[in-house]
């Protein structure tokens, strides 16, 4: 399974991106997916994750209320719409797709993941 992520860039601290994923149709439309980032340094994190059918979305509490996650069934895109940007939302993104329908903030969870898109946030 090949995902692709896009969209990432170096922007400035209140600034929005969206990022894209796009996988195939059939790991796509019976599987969640979520976004990780990994720091600089640090170990990956979990961002966002969204259910089958577009429904049980769970976001990261740091990026509660300024990230959104959706899915496009019919494009088999997964987005991340980032806005309020900050310094420390800066890192490599990364999509994944979940063993289960319902997805969850482990990533022992998701077992295909796409190459990352470099996201950088200036102060």
């Amino acid at each position: 399974v090949q995902l692709q992520a896009s969209g990432g860039g170096l922007v400035q601290a209140g600034d929005s991106l969206r990022l894209s994923c796009t996988t195939s149709g059939r790991i796509f439309s019976n599987n969640a997916m979520g976004w990780f980032r990994q720091a600089p340094g640090k170990e990956r994190e979990f961002v966002a994750t969204i259910g089958w059918n577009g429904g049980n979305t769970l976001l990261a509490d740091s990026v509660k209320g300024r990230f959104s996650i959706s899915r496009d069934r019919a494009k088999n895109i997964l987005y991340l719409q980032m806005n309020s940007l900050k310094p420390d939302d800066t890192a490599v993104y990364y999509c994944a797709a979940s063993i289960r329908a319902i997805g969850d903030a482990s990533p022992q969870s998701y077992r295909s993941w796409g190459q990352g898109t470099l996201v950088t946030v200036s102060s």
